[in-house]
């Protein structure tokens, strides 16, 4: 892959999570967060915003583990069904760590 378009790809990739990290905190922040009349946090919130960041990441290294198996058989039946010869070709970079649609 020439400089470029890995360059591209990365700005991707960061795009990808910046955009998942914002759902997840946002998705979080409404859940957990009841009322703004003070400058931090209750401990209550805090706990409840740590279990909740802490069940996306779980949900998104499940979700990521099951994309990461699931593709190379994808691409070899898109392949075969298009008649390719030789080895499927790269597919999509694996997405950032926190898979999109985590906190959707």
């Amino acid at each position: 892959m020439d400089p470029a378009a890995e360059h591209r790809q990365q700005l991707r990739s960061l795009r990808d999570f910046l955009l998942v990290y914002n759902r997840m905190t946002e998705l979080c922040f409404r859940h957990c967060v009841c009322t703004l009349d003070y400058r931090l946090l209750t401990g209550r919130e805090e706990s409840c915003l740590d279990s909740c960041a802490a069940r996306l990441v779980r949900a998104n290294h499940r979700l990521m583990s099951s994309y990461v198996g699931l593709v190379p058989a994808l691409l070899q039946r898109r392949a075969a069904e298009h008649g390719a010869v030789g080895p499927p070709a790269a597919g999509p970079a694996a997405p950032s760590p926190v898979a999109p649609g985590a906190g959707t």
